[in-house]
């Protein structure tokens, strides 16, 4: 549009009456400005006041020649410079920033308005600018606070600098015209200032970010510099302002959220120390960019789209550039999306800028060059949208104008003669991005996934109808079955996965599919069964191996089929890991689930060929060799070659061989930091002097099923912590020492992490933790004597009855026969009977009525009155009651053999204790059996009437009011 509406014409020429005389005396001799400055002006009334308000701005722009080049990235820092030379104090401070800011605004302005720069180009200069801001206040304030504290150095005396890193746009260099700045401070180590008035590093950076936060954010007579958000650091407004590179890394590793790796894609070091904020965006890259291909974050990025698309249904997000749909955060998360699921093997994705990723897609041809080419336009007019709407007054907004005039003031800045012309081109093209927008999420959300005669002809889709029907009859399904059978076969042949496929890959499929018809033809349960199998064929259709295995050993399709008909659980497990169909070659290993010692040795062997520093590879290797070995003792279980008390033992077994190697390399990966920990224990004999070397250690404590070996499938671990550290000098001996509490913190929260990161191959366990000392509250890791003195002096009853079943389980064996003493001296200690029947029995009642079925008809196999809890409160009951007197009934930490103790002081009838170990072994069995059929625990109240009322009988006589008194 060559000609602006009157209207703005007139705007534009009461605007340049209001300048000052040297101004007006520049435009006069420059054409090119004079010529630009109708259409400006009528853009933006901001620049216009600015140049109107500042006398001689535009007339120094014009005559350094600065209105008519683009910047390099070291301009906007050498103007800085020179604007803040002579700044005296933070008064100045303030004003120069300000004056400053709003110079390079006007330039940066005038030249994207005028049509001289491409967005880009704008795009990348207000960043410089912010960059330029942020480090001019922080070079005056650094300097100002070691005036005043001296110089921040670490434990070895090197200087340690602030690191301020941009997120978001800022750090993408994409910020646009009137932007909040996202800002993390971090530091990279602990220490103290070297001056007379001394702060502790963390007190001083702390200081520094809000002195610097203070320069730049508050709105003066003079304007503002920038808007600061800080909420993006670790833990957001509750966070420490700033933090060390070590506490950012353990954050992110156990705390990091999906939309904290998202913000971080972008994070960049923007002003302080650069060289060592590059380290920390060294260290900080595996939380970002997984190695794997990132199954874990497709759930959180699916929500994050809903989020998106709730957002787009609010009010008024139909006309917002940035997050209606078709909007600037569409064609970002198309970009970030694939950064974080592929990110980590693809160097290419690891980029901060949005167009470049784009591009990347394209070369990748995730996305088609037509595909790429709509984004990239789309970007650039929106982006160029949403500065001409924030720079037509200075403010932060991202919605179209409703005001008439605004509009036509959008439309002309834009090139159009009117509002109708540009508002058709703008929502053609978001309505294209939109559209992509919802393709790659459509793409995203898709599953990977015998020639018999007249059941070949079924699937091919020959036969059809009722002589389809009539074939399966045929090939001997049930009468009644064969209409289901079909509609689900056919239902299945949709699938649009199947149409993704590759040509050998579809031939395969339909080879295997008669043979698995053949396989279940004659199956009481087959209507049940086949979904089950085509959920599995729907995830492995993909990796065509998975069904030449199949195809080419009919040993391993009936395997698959017996087990995935007899176990719902076992078909979820090798759905979800499909890895697990190698065990089904051999039937010889799949129903013979090996002892502890060949588990620590098949592990050993599995491990051998990955090395110690690959922390990824360890853990993929540690979930495969968990789940290989859990589907073996299902397979035993399900063909009853394993009786339950002995399904626990493997299944303990399996979690105690994963604890001990995860101990291992925990404490490999620290020691070799920070070295072994040491500690002086006093000398054995007083006489002697001096104290005793000590390495101390770290050892597991398994509580509830793991401690009393009675883990189920699918159980979480319920552990304690606990290291033998005393006396004194306790610390590690490497070049980076450190306190033996703080290492065995450290080592617990690795192999916490390594036991609960969601990798390909899924978690390891699920980790409690609360049985510790205080529970939440208390410390993760404590020392043997604090967890005695716990124990005897401050512990509940109910604390006293979960160490009835403790016992030590991985970790370093020396702590093994410290922890039995101090557990039996807790459990032996002497106690008043009827005060401890009434604290249980509290306790029992107050699980009833948080957990007991509301539903008479059905019985909770764990909680129902009758259940397992039940027999675990009698036996931990009569345990904590007579211990004190019969010290041997508490060697063991499982209820079957403290039953038999029991017994054998005379303490329970023999009858009567073999009755309850009876009824344990048969409720615990059912509850294994509960699982594996994929249901609840619960069962119709009349399935154990005759064991419920047994124990019911044992409880009241035992339990109830006046029965403390009884032998």
């Amino acid at each position: 549009m060559d000609t602006l509406p009157p209207v703005l014409v007139a705007e534009a020429d009461d605007a340049l009456e209001r300048l000052s005389e040297p101004d007006r005396a520049a435009l006069r001799g420059n054409a090119r400005a004079s010529a630009s400055l109708p259409r400006v002006f009528a853009a933006s009334p901001f620049v216009a006041e600015s140049c109107a308000r500042q006398s001689g701005l535009l007339a120094g722009l014009v005559e350094h020649g600065d209105l008519f080049r683009a910047y390099d990235e070291h301009d906007h820092g050498k103007q800085r410079s020179a604007d803040l030379a002579t700044v005296g104090d933070e008064a100045a401070l303030l004003r120069a920033l300000r004056r400053f800011r709003r110079r390079e605004m006007v330039r940066i302005a005038w030249r994207d308005l005028a049509g001289w720069a491409p967005t880009v180009e704008t795009l990348r200069e207000l960043t410089w600018l912010a960059d330029a801001c942020v480090q001019g206040a922080l070079d005056w304030w650094d300097a100002e606070l070691q005036r005043r504290h001296g110089t921040p150095r670490d434990a070895q005396g090197k200087p340690v600098g602030l690191v301020v890193l941009g997120m978001g746009k800022l750090g993408g260099h994409e910020l646009n015209f009137s932007s909040d700045i996202d800002l993390i401070f971090a530091f990279e180590d602990d220490g103290e200032t070297d001056g007379p008035r001394p702060l502790a590093n963390s007190e001083y950076f702390t200081r520094l970010g809000q002195r610097l936060i203070r320069a730049i954010d508050p709105l003066t007579e003079d304007g503002f510099v920038f808007r600061v958000d800080m909420r993006l650091r670790p833990w957001g407004d509750e966070g420490p302002l700033a933090m060390t590179f070590e506490q950012m890394e353990l954050y992110y590793t156990l705390h990091g959220r999906e939309w904290e790796r998202y913000a971080m894609i972008k994070a960049r070091p923007i002003a302080g120390d650069l060289a060592a904020g590059e380290r920390l965006m060294r260290q900080l890259q595996p939380f970002v960019y997984r190695r794997y291909l990132d199954y874990g974050a497709f759930g959180q990025l699916r929500e994050m789209k809903a989020m998106i698309e709730r957002e787009m249904a609010r009010k008024g997000m139909h006309d917002n550039v940035k997050l209606g749909p078709g909007g600037i955060r569409e064609v970002e998360f198309i970009g970030q999306v694939f950064q974080l699921l592929r990110g980590g093997r693809e160097r290419a994705l690891q980029q901060r800028g949005i167009l470049s990723i784009l591009r990347v897609l394209g070369e990748s041809e995730v996305l088609s060059a037509e595909e790429v080419a709509t984004l990239e336009h789309g970007y650039d007019l929106l982006r160029r949208v949403e500065n001409r709407l924030q720079a037509a007054r200075d403010q932060q907004t991202q919605l179209l104008p409703e005001d008439e005039h605004e509009r036509l003031r959008l439309a002309a800045s834009m090139g159009h003669a009117d509002w109708e012309g540009f508002i058709a081109a703008f929502n053609h093209t978001r309505a294209e991005v939109h559209r992509i927008f919802c393709r790659v999420f459509r793409m995203l959300g898709e599953g990977a996934s015998e020639e018999c005669n007249l059941l070949a002809d079924v699937c091919s889709g020959i036969l059809q109808g009722e002589a389809a029907e009539s074939a399966l009859r045929a090939e001997g399904f049930a009468e009644d079955d064969a209409p289901r059978l079909l509609e689900l076969l056919q239902s299945f042949q949709r699938e649009r996965f199947i149409r993704a496929l590759s040509d050998t890959a579809r031939e395969r499929l339909f080879r295997l599919l008669p043979r698995l018809l053949t396989r279940l033809a004659g199956e009481a349960d087959a209507l049940a069964i086949l979904p089950r199998l085509f959920e599995l064929l729907a995830r492995i259709g993909g990796r065509s191996v998975y069904l030449a295995l199949l195809l080419e050993n009919p040993p391993a399709l009936d395997q698959l089929v017996r087990l995935i008909g007899a176990s719902p659980w076992i078909a979820e497990q090798i759905t979800r890991h499909p890895i697990l169909l190698d065990e089904l070659l051999d039937a010889r290993t799949l129903y013979a689930p090996p002892d502890r010692e060949a588990l620590r040795e098949e592990l050993t062997a599995l491990l051998a060929n990955v090395d110690d520093g690959d922390m990824e590879r360890q853990m993929d290797e540690l979930r495969r060799f968990k789940q290989i070995n859990v589907l073996r003792v299902a397979a035993a279980d399900i063909m009853e070659v394993l009786p339950i008390m002995k399904v626990s033992d493997h299944l303990t077994w399996i979690a105690e061989t994963l604890l001990d190697e995860v101990h291992r390399e925990a404490l490999a990966e620290l020691t070799a930091r920070h070295g072994t920990p040491g500690c002086m224990l006093p000398a054995p004999s007083p006489a002697r002097g001096g104290g005793v070397l000590h390495h101390p250690g770290l050892a597991v404590i398994g509580y509830g099923k793991l401690g009393g070996i009675e883990l189920g499938y699918g159980s979480d671990l319920d552990i304690v912590f606990m290291h033998d550290s005393a006396g004194e000098r306790q610390e590690t001996d490497g070049d980076k020492p450190l306190d033996n509490a703080q290492f065995f913190a450290r080592m617990t929260q690795k192999m916490i992490l390594r036991m609960t990161t969601q990798t390909p191959a899924g978690t390891l366990y699920d980790v409690d933790t609360r049985l510790r000392p205080d529970g939440a509250a208390g410390l993760l890791v404590t020392s043997l004597n604090a967890f005695g003195d716990y124990q005897r002096h401050h512990a509940w009853t109910w604390e006293h009855q979960a160490l009835t079943r403790a016992r030590w389980v991985a970790g370093d064996e020396r702590l093994k026969g410290a922890f039995e003493a101090v557990r039996e001296a807790i459990l032996r200690l002497p106690r008043d009977a009827e005060k401890l029947r009434r604290e249980v029995v509290d306790m029992r009642e107050k699980m009833r009525a948080e957990l007991d079925q509301k539903n008479p008809a059905l019985f909770h196999i764990k909680t129902g009155a009758g259940g397992l809890t039940d027999i675990e409160f009698i036996v931990q009951y009569h345990l904590l009651a007579h211990a004190h007197t019969h010290p041997r009934i508490v060697r063991w930490s499982d209820n079957i053999r403290q039953l038999e103790d029991l017994a054998e002081a005379g303490i329970l009838d023999a009858d009567e204790s073999a009755s309850l170990a009876e009824i344990y072994r048969r409720l615990r069995d059912r509850g294994h059996r509960r699982v594996l059929e994929g249901r609840k625990t619960l069962v119709d109240a009349a399935e154990f009437a005759e064991e419920r009322a047994f124990v019911r009988e044992v409880w009241a006589r035992r339990m109830e009011p006046g029965a403390a008194s009884m032998p």
